[in-house]
């Protein structure tokens, strides 16, 4: 069995941290989002990998190398503009073959993995597994309809949703798909619809098997979403302090500090998780906060938050909360001055003030 990882999308909902960094490389937990699919794979016994790359193919290639750190096989599949989910299927049919093949969307996270999953779909030997969840907002995803247990209907971000069970972003397929995905035609998004596809297989008579989801799914593809998934996967760390840690300083709860970490006169209550040659000055480290190496965090509160790597921040007067800074970004707070504000900010980027 192969697998299929996306990671070809321009990632627009995460602008402006995504005009710098693909999507898929976010951190969660000081870990790629990208990661924990591959992980997910591998865990399964999964040994050959196909990614799927765009715009950003070199920093995905840099991040991920050739599979080896993972004892696996990495092959780069080049898709010329994001065309589609099927669409991405149909180019990878080179790689892919005959062998039946887990798709997993790269920005997505699943809490209890795949190995069951694919141990199923090798027991029960249906065309097409796909997994479903109960979502309160169905119009923004893939929605399926069941009768009697089996799929009968699949529909795109539908306006009128006919359920609530919105596709996770893990589909397994065996040779059948390539029919299918050769078949359809773009949908109004000028794109070949997943969704599509597996609706081709349906009507075609052949055996999609659905699966109910029930441990926690995220799709990383907005702020919020990032930053919960990174709450999820830091209440199951277990603490590890391999960093400098002084007598005025407290630590509580699950914390990592990894090697070269400085904390000084400082409080981090978990669960968190410091990089490597991160210093903690006269500052206050809250829950499900993660910070990447090499930054600096001095006389400043921060928690339920993300910092990527070598960015500073000091003195800024307030906590901060629900908020994720890209990489070496510098936050300081200002001298005196009459009543002005001072910005240098990005592209679409949004700015609170009280």
């Amino acid at each position: 069995m192969k697998g299929l990882i996306l990671s070809g999308g321009k990632g627009t909902r995460l602008r402006p941290l995504t005009f710098t960094q693909a999507k898929q490389l976010v951190p969660v937990a000081n870990k790629p989002v990208l990661f924990y699919g591959i992980e997910a794979l591998n865990e399964a016994g999964i040994e050959d990998i196909g990614i799927i790359v765009g715009d950003t193919k070199d920093e995905i290639k840099e991040a991920v190398g050739d599979g080896s750190r993972w004892g696996i096989r990495i092959a780069y599949i080049e898709q010329e503009a994001p065309l589609g989910l099927a669409h991405a299927v149909k180019i990878s049919e080179d790689f892919l073959g005959k062998e039946p093949f887990v798709m997993y969307l790269g920005d997505n996270i699943l809490k209890s993995g795949i190995k069951s999953l694919v141990e199923e779909f090798k027991e029960k030997e249906p065309n097409s597994l796909i997994l479903l969840t109960e979502v309160p907002n169905p119009q923004m995803f893939g929605v399926a309809e069941l009768k009697d247990g089996k799929v009968v209907k699949l529909v795109e971000k539908p306006k009128e949703p006919m359920s609530n069970l919105a596709l996770v972003g893990v589909y397994m397929f065996d040779y059948h798909v390539f029919e299918a995905v050769n078949a359809i035609k773009p949908s109004w998004r000028d794109e070949l619809e997943i969704t599509d596809a597996i609706q081709y297989l349906v009507d075609k008579g052949y055996n999609v098997h659905p699966h109910l989801v029930t441990g926690w799914w995220k799709d990383t593809g907005k702020i919020e979403d990032i930053l919960e998934a990174n709450l999820l996967i830091l209440e199951t760390i277990s603490s590890q302090i391999d960093g400098e840690v002084d007598e005025s300083s407290k630590i509580n709860g699950q914390v990592i500090l990894e090697k070269g970490v400085v904390v000084k006169n400082s409080i981090i209550r978990g669960p968190a998780i410091i990089g490597s040659d991160t210093e903690i000055i006269d500052s206050y480290i809250g829950p499900f906060t993660s910070i990447q190496k090499g930054c600096k965090i001095i006389r400043t509160e921060i928690e339920h938050s993300i910092v990527l790597e070598g960015s500073e921040i000091q003195d800024v007067g307030s906590r901060i909360d629900d908020s994720l800074v890209g990489r070496e970004v510098k936050i300081y707070k200002c001298p005196p001055k009459p009543s002005v504000y001072r910005f240098m900010v990005g592209d679409k980027s949004e700015i609170g003030i009280k």
